[in-house]
């Protein structure tokens, strides 16, 4: 498989295409179709232009402005992500809910929590930095591109596939299973960064 597409699709795994399926699908009062495919490409559009720029300046962003190393973001987003994962695989879903049961008051749909954090969350902007510094940014923008873009189709079609999963008993099986797949992958970056750390603290 070429280089590209298999960053990819480890993005597309870090985008968790299912927790926006399921924000979309659940949300009240119900989205129009209108309404759901606006949400969908105005998320994607500022997730994508917050992870290029991040991308390009992360690095140095991070390094001479705040004074974090790489490996500190990529433990700290493999935390959240993980989090996530357990929180799919223990609860079947991915959304923490208030404890009344309400749904969120959200003000901009499209760029909180869509665009960030559901999309352009610590995790991703993690992996994003990494894989530009270890592919370089052109690469890494043609992968997040791609990624986003599959993303961003499921989304679209978010109230189809929750009905086609519903119809046919597999939501909580598929939630599961992609909370187990994230957990993982949120446990590679993780050690990742531990690595990291450990080799440049000479241990």
């Amino acid at each position: 498989m070429h280089p590209v597409i298999e960053n990819a699709m480890y993005l597309l795994v870090l985008l968790n295409p299912a927790s926006k399926i399921m924000f979309l699908a659940s949300y009240q009062p119900s989205l129009s179709r209108r309404e759901n495919f606006e949400l969908s490409w105005k998320s994607s559009g500022a997730a994508l232009l917050i992870l290029l720029i991040l991308a390009a300046v992360g690095d140095a962003l991070l390094r001479r402005i705040f004074r974090v190393e790489l490996y500190s973001l990529q433990v700290t987003g493999g935390l959240v992500v993980f989090m996530i994962g357990w929180l799919a695989i223990r609860e079947g879903r991915f959304l923490a809910l208030p404890k009344d049961g309400r749904q969120p008051d959200m003000t901009d749909l499209s760029l909180v929590p869509l665009a960030a954090p559901l999309i352009a969350g610590p995790g991703m902007i993690a992996a994003v930095i990494a894989g530009t510094i270890q592919y370089g940014i052109a690469h890494e923008a043609v992968s997040l591109t791609l990624a986003i873009g599959i993303n961003f189709l499921l989304m679209v079609f978010s109230r189809k596939i929750n009905r086609l999963l519903n119809r046919t008993h597999l939501l909580g099986p598929v939630i599961r299973l992609t909370g187990l797949v994230i957990a993982v992958t949120a446990m590679q970056m993780i050690f990742s960064g531990l690595k990291s750390a450990f080799q440049t603290m000479n241990i």
